[in-house]
């Protein structure tokens, strides 16, 4: 436990050295009062003593010397600017001559490390030394050379920025989340706008044009086999119709659901004829079904009719080539041999063919009306009557079937116009004629939208494609 400290009595007068009673108040030699206890000397832990604390034989001479070397050294190490309360120095040594020996601070001696490896600057001399301040560390240099990036900060960084769409038309303007340019204001190219795809050996394209501002085409191609495994291809165009609300994803649904039905019916061993007829019904229920819709949906447009779209198919085997339709899409016959005659396979379902149908009108005189393109078959909600039109057809040498919307036979309307359109080596590389038929139309003004498939015949063994 702690204690108060307790002041001991002086054994000897401190004037002349005379031993003394406790409670003593005058020495009794010199008469000194030794009530006055006299004021300690001051404690400086850094000087150097020349005799050991507490030497009772010094007379009054050697403390005054004494008094008066510690008071020099005291203003030396003071102007020396020396503050070392509180460090404990090493004992000095002993050489007989009474003399303080040099003082070393910790920072002049070398030091090293782990390894008896100098520091670095440690021990060299301050240039700038009376400051009172030392400055181990090395000058600063004015500038840091920059550190490499981290290579894998850098990947991620750069795989999480998305770099923005610029648009097509001016090249300079962000695209904004609606699909149009912040800048000009132009419409940016959808998904659908432009699509290529095939399926062994068939190929189809499909394009906006130069005129819509969106495709309202749609198409589905495959191939697949018979049950005798024979190989067995298929293209579905349909063609949305534009007066109708949501005429893009009534020719997708129906293009989707129809191709979908084949696909399954084909190797079921279904006739290709009777599964194109029911592919066709199918498609027609996929695109009534778009118009059960809530009714404060039909509240905002009343006066627009359901979804609708034109269809036309086929269907390729080893022998046989079969088409279906409904509307006015068609489908073209072009032999391999140009000196055989081309044909057209489907009759449209439109007021220019029923016109020539009747004889009141010749060919000519009926397309040149502005009536012709009005359609008198469909697929919809709000169609008269579904009648799927289906024709089969063994023709006796190679070629091509066309499957294509109105958005190219505007271009190419005879079958001899198509025949011209169509490349000499369309059953071996079908997406490149697709393209160049395509292409042909947008040339020609691209005032619809624009969808084709190539369908070679006789469909050729699995594992052929395009070239």
């Amino acid at each position: 436990m702690s204690q108060m400290p307790q002041q001991a009595a002086l054994p000897k007068c401190p004037s002349c050295a005379e031993p003394v009673e406790s409670g003593d108040l005058f020495c009794g030699a010199c008469g000194h009062d030794l009530s006055v206890v006299s004021a300690p000397p001051q404690d400086h832990p850094t000087l150097t003593m020349a005799g050991a604390a507490g030497d009772d034989g010094e007379d009054r001479g050697d403390r005054e010397d004494r008094e008066d070397r510690e008071d020099r050294e005291d203003r030396e190490d003071r102007e020396e600017g020396d503050d070392a309360e509180g460090v404990s120095w090493p004992a000095p040594g002993q050489d007989g001559s009474g003399a303080a020996p040099t003082v070393h601070l910790p920072t002049d001696l070398p030091g090293t490390d782990s390894g008896d490896t100098p520091l670095p600057g440690h021990g060299v001399p301050d240039a700038r030394a009376g400051s009172g301040v030392r400055f181990d560390r090395p000058a600063e240099p004015d500038e840091y050379p920059l550190q490499a990036p981290d290579p894998r900060v850098a990947e991620t960084s750069g795989a999480a920025e998305e770099p923005a769409q610029v648009c097509v038309a001016c090249r300079a303007g962000r695209v904004d989340s609606d699909g149009y340019c912040e800048n000009c204001g132009h419409a940016q190219p959808r998904e659908r706008d432009h699509v290529e795809r095939e399926s062994g050996p068939v190929a189809a394209v499909s394009d906006r044009g130069l005129r819509h501002h969106r495709n309202e085409d749609a198409f589905s191609v495959g191939h697949t086999a018979l049950p005798d495994g024979t190989p067995a291809v298929l293209a579905v165009v349909c063609d949305g119709v534009s007066s109708a609300t949501r005429p893009d994803d009534a020719s997708l649904a129906a293009a989707q659901t129809a191709g979908d039905a084949l696909l399954a019916a084909l190797p079921r061993g279904t006739h290709p004829q009777a599964a194109l007829h029911e592919a066709i019904v199918a498609a027609a229920q996929a695109v009534n079904a778009l118009a059960e819709e809530p009714a404060t949906a039909r509240e905002h447009a009343p006066h627009q009719n359901a979804p609708a779209c034109t269809i036309v198919g086929s269907v390729v085997t080893s022998g046989l080539l079969v088409v279906g339709w409904v509307g006015d899409s068609r489908a073209y016959w072009v032999p391999t041999d140009r000196s055989a005659p081309p044909a057209r396979l489907t009759e449209d379902d439109s007021w220019a063919a029923q016109m020539v149908a009747a004889g009141l009108m010749s060919e000519a005189e009926a397309y040149a009306d502005e009536r012709a393109h009005a359609i008198t078959g469909w697929l919809g909600a709000d169609a008269y009557e579904l009648e799927p039109h289906t024709a089969s057809f063994k023709p006796d040498r190679p070629g091509v079937v066309v499957v294509c919307t109105d958005g190219l036979w505007n271009y190419a309307e005879s079958a001899e116009e198509m025949a011209e359109a169509v490349p000499a080596d369309a059953a071996e590389r079908p997406l490149h004629s697709a393209r160049v038929l395509v292409g042909h139309a947008l040339d020609g003004g691209g005032h619809d939208n624009v969808t084709v498939a190539v369908v070679p015949f006789p469909a050729p063994p699995q594992g052929a494609g395009s070239a």
